[in-house]
């Protein structure tokens, strides 16, 4: 079973695009409400990918990626974010985020970072074909 990291303080607003990660029977999805507690999880438990909202209840996404790199520089992350793609990739150079997420993702949206997940990890996840 690989795990999805989701860290947002308003799980509600990602409801549908968490569903999609879980219909995958190799995926479990877990949730943590801020950057602290995210840390905390990734230290327990390894997972494929984290998933992270730009505003936690005490830091910003991107100040969570910069916390997550010493504790395993391999975690992909992906960050949900507002800010124009070239203004993205400028504040989030050098953190190695797999991808940028729109504030409300959509499953379809899930079904693409499971794609892209599935292309990086080494065990070669198994995804049903949607």
């Amino acid at each position: 079973m690989h795990r999805i990291l989701i860290v947002t303080p308003d799980r509600t607003s990602l409801s549908a695009f968490a569903t999609s990660l879980a219909e995958s029977q190799d995926v479990q999805v877990a949730w943590a409400e801020s950057g602290q507690s995210a840390v905390s999880d990734v230290m327990e438990h390894t997972p494929l990918g984290v998933i992270i909202d730009e505003n936690l209840l005490d830091m910003t996404g991107f100040d969570l990626v910069r916390r997550l790199l010493p504790i395993n520089a391999l975690i992909n992350t992906v960050v949900i974010s507002d800010l124009p793609p070239e203004t993205f990739h400028e504040a989030s150079e050098g953190l190695g985020i797999l991808a940028q997420l729109s504030l409300k993702p959509t499953p379809s949206d899930a079904r693409a970072i499971l794609a892209r997940l599935k292309r990086m990890s080494p065990s070669g996840l198994a995804f049903p074909r949607t």
